[in-house]
């Protein structure tokens, strides 16, 4: 094992909750509670001060705090929030190691040596971030990132040497093993310095290996070295014009202009370009963005074509039904590398490069969507869900081809998805109808999915009328039935709740049909072939 290095570590205190004020403008200041698996993850200090801890449940923190703004947890935001804050902390110091949105470490040496002490290095630090991202922060420095993490939410600097003597006093939940440190403390070991006291290899017999890492870090060994964070390339490429860009010829000078200087800058990094950021700004400061995606590796020429094509659609667009012309000419271009790879990362297809027809379709569906808008192509993507609407996503074309919800798999699907054959039509928007029993009386349907009479006829309005073969007002006869299949969604959550009864229908006429009854009301939201 390497030597244990001096490690400076920044902390954030509750940093999810003021992730989701900056990313979602939740505002940190209030009693806010950001969840996961409906418990609570972290809250703010007037969440604490209102009884609201860490672990309890959703419902009993809202019974502590009424008030309690819930966020559901993102890791994704976490992340997002936490890179300006590294970007900061590289400005004053090199070789930062992102541990977790919210902490990050350096080697300790560098920034103290530079900055006169560990003390000045830590105050210029958490002053910096104050002044360029507004976060508050802490910093701890110790022997290893384990103790260092502790020492930053004490905000102390442990002396050389006396890193084991500060983490002895520490209880073994400072571990973050809860069932490890549950199990060391019904065998009478409280402490760290107790835990560390044991033999190793008693440890690794007993706790295994996972123990016998903790073990370490009890001792004040960390159990790797620091990982430090290599800053990424600035890849962009701007042009500031000198006359503002009206005309589309003059437009494409420039894209070609700053393509081969993008795809020059990539190439002396080893690097290609897969999806392409295109940022523009007029005269009247008007900010125009668009985001090209491409199957391939972006050539000088490819990068050229879309750049073009994309002024071509913001200069002339409007005149050709797209969004509307730019109230001035442009005076900036900027070309943003948003998908990067190692030139040689891209495996080819089975039989060799994308074929030609392809690459033709490529071209001309982007290029439609430069004149009217990426909302001009969209492609259907299949992913899970309970009906057909859910199992449905829209993307613009050259987008990514993600799933709102994952995809069913044989075990387990999704639980109250409806049974095969999947219908041929899916509206976008269910339409309103009118189902009647054989009395002529409406038929309704219980919250205990109890029918008033089985369904006899069916009738529509003359917006259905069109979509299925069905007279307004005099209905056609319903020949057979099933369902009920009941779907009662996210109940947890009253803004996002869902519940609705779906039944099978089909029509003297042949034409079979997907139905939902939904608050009293009957709704078309399928046809089958």
């Amino acid at each position: 094992m390497s030597a244990v290095v001096r490690t400076l570590l920044l902390w954030c205190p509750d940093w999810p909750v003021l992730a989701a004020e900056i990313i979602d403008g939740v505002p940190a200041t209030g009693p806010v509670a950001v969840l996961h698996a409906n418990r609570v993850l972290a809250c703010s200090e007037q969440a604490r001060a209102e009884g609201v801890r860490r672990g309890l449940r959703r419902r009993e923190a809202q019974g502590r705090c009424p008030g309690l703004t819930v966020v559901d947890h993102d890791p994704g935001r976490d992340a997002r929030a936490f890179e300006p804050v590294v970007a900061a902390v590289e400005e004053v110091a090199a070789g930062v190691e992102v541990i977790r949105p919210g902490a990050c470490a350096l080697p300790a040496r560098g920034p103290s040596r530079y900055l006169g002490g560990e003390e000045a290095a830590a105050e210029r630090i958490v002053e910096h971030l104050a002044q360029s991202c507004a976060v508050e922060s802490q910093v701890g420095i110790a022997d290893g990132v384990f103790a260092a993490g502790l020492a930053a939410r004490q905000g102390r600097i442990v002396p050389p040497g006396g890193t084991p003597e500060f983490l002895s006093t520490q209880p073994v939940e400072a571990l973050g093993r809860p069932p490890l440190a549950d199990l060391l403390r019904r065998l009478g070991v409280r402490t760290l310095g107790d835990f560390a006291a044991l033999s190793a290899g008693d440890v690794l017999a007993r706790f295994g290996f996972d123990g016998a890492l903790a073990h370490r870090m009890a001792a004040g060994r960390d159990d790797r070295p620091l990982a430090v964070r290599r800053p990424p390339a600035d890849l962009t490429v701007t042009a500031d014009l000198d006359e503002p860009i009206e005309r589309v010829d003059v437009a494409a000078f420039a894209a070609r202009t700053l393509a081969e200087r993008l795809h020059e800058r990539l190439a002396g990094h080893g690097l290609a370009c897969t999806r392409l950021g295109i940022e523009a700004v007029t005269a009247h400061g008007q900010e125009l963005h668009r985001v090209w995606r491409h199957d391939g590796l972006l050539s000088a020429a490819a990068i050229a074509d879309r750049v073009r094509w994309q002024l071509d659609g913001w200069l002339t667009g409007a005149r050709r039904g797209g969004p509307a012309r730019p109230t001035a000419g442009i005076i900036r271009l900027r070309l943003v590398p948003d998908g990067v790879l190692a030139q040689a990362g891209l495996q080819p297809g089975l039989w060799g490069e994308t074929g030609e027809e392809r690459e033709r379709a490529h071209r001309a569906l982007t290029r439609v969507q430069g004149l009217l808008g990426p909302e001009a192509v969209v492609t259907a993507v299949l992913g899970g869900g309970r009906s057909p609407t859910d199992q449905v996503r829209l993307v613009p074309w050259g987008d990514e081809r993600a799933p709102t919800r994952p995809a069913a798999t044989p075990l387990p699907s999704w639980p109250g998805r409806l049974p095969p054959p999947s219908p041929a039509v899916v509206l976008p928007t269910a339409l309103a109808v009118h189902v009647w029993d054989a009395a002529g009386e409406p038929v309704t349907v219980s919250a205990r999915l109890a029918m008033s009479a089985p369904p006899a006829r069916l009738s529509t309005d003359a917006t259905v009328e069109a979509l299925v073969r069905v007279g307004v007002g005099r209905g056609v006869e319903i020949v057979g039935w099933a369902g009920p299949w009941p779907v009662d969604e996210r109940w947890w959550a009253p803004t996002e709740a869902r519940r609705r009864a779906r039944f099978q229908v089909c029509l003297a006429d042949g034409t079979a049909l997907l139905l939902a009854v939904e608050h009293g009301r009957w709704l078309l939201e399928a046809i089958y072939d």
